[in-house]
């Protein structure tokens, strides 16, 4: 028989938050900031006042601790059925090139790879597959949820044994949901870089280590290394998930790399028609790009 943990009355529920709130506040008044760890149990809506660094009320010149207000998916609940819309919108508009490597795709999202000059490294049925990738991994994000961590009441597997990580947060995780199937976040890539860039952190790396031809895309030591045209995608789209969601998926450590790269890499008229596209869609804009497109004049 499964066994089930009781569930939290409702007044026991409104304690724990207002002494999490106490404690929250007594860390603002005496440290001046609220510890990263006690994110997840204060109210979204309460955020702003908590974490006010990260909701473009700080006065510092650093655009990650400056981002501007946005909203983030709050419509999409299935990453597949996100998969099939971005199908539709990237045949729409008639682009067919994967993210990294420059590949061409056709209208049934079969890859070619004789115009980008890929070649697989070594899993050459999957590096002839079209896979939609997040940019920021649902683990980056998946581990500051506490469904993904400890798991929850409700994930039980059928001998009534308890599991946790991204099937227990994808199940019982109402936020976990939409952060994982936000459009923005999803770019169409090659099967077999997908699936060697995993969950691993950006990052510049020493060399040039080509495995896949003369697709720019470096993989080691868990971390990964795109092509030059790509940085500013990727870091907009972190601080989009970073404004949007509030859940600490720039590292401390990535703070200046994304600035960096944000420089590098402005923004193009695909980002820009891609971002807009999108918000017709999900029905969220994405302000972090739209700032950048209109200062681009795109």
């Amino acid at each position: 028989m499964a066994r089930r943990r009781k569930k939290t009355s409702p007044i026991k529920s409104i304690i724990t938050t207002l002494l999490i709130l106490l404690v929250a506040g007594g860390f603002m008044i005496f440290k001046g900031s609220t510890p990263e760890f006690l994110r997840e149990y204060i109210p979204p809506e309460l955020h702003a006042i908590f974490y006010p660094a990260r909701t473009g009320t700080g006065k510092s010149n650093s655009i990650i601790t400056n981002l501007p207000a946005t909203e983030g998916n709050s419509t999409i609940t299935s990453f597949s059925s996100s998969k099939t819309r971005l199908k539709k919108l990237y045949v729409k508009a008639g682009h067919f090139t994967t993210f990294y490597c420059g590949s061409s795709f056709d209208e049934k999202f079969n890859l070619d790879h004789s115009a980008s000059g890929f070649q697989p490294r070594m899993n050459e049925t999957r590096a002839n597959r079209l896979e939609w990738e997040h940019i920021v991994p649902a683990e980056a994000f998946g581990q500051s949820f506490a469904e993904w961590r400890n798991g929850h009441p409700d994930c039980l597997d059928s001998k009534g044994e308890p599991y946790a990580g991204r099937r227990c947060a994808s199940k019982t995780s109402p936020q976990f949901k939409l952060m994982q199937a936000d459009m923005y976040n999803l770019v169409p890539a090659i099967g077999e870089v997908n699936g060697d860039r995993s969950n691993y952190s950006y990052a510049m790396l020493q060399g040039e280590i080509r495995e896949y031809g003369q697709c720019n895309m470096e993989i080691e030591d868990q971390k990964a290394e795109p092509p030059d045209d790509k940085f500013g995608d990727i870091a907009r789209t972190y601080m989009y998930m970073e404004a949007a969601y509030q859940r600490g998926v720039i590292s401390g450590k990535n703070v200046k790399l994304f600035e960096s790269w944000n420089r590098m890499d402005p923004v193009d008229r695909w980002e820009c028609e891609r971002a807009r596209l999108i918000e017709q869609i999900q029905g969220n804009r994405n302000m972090v790009v739209t700032e950048a497109c209109r200062e681009a004049g795109l």
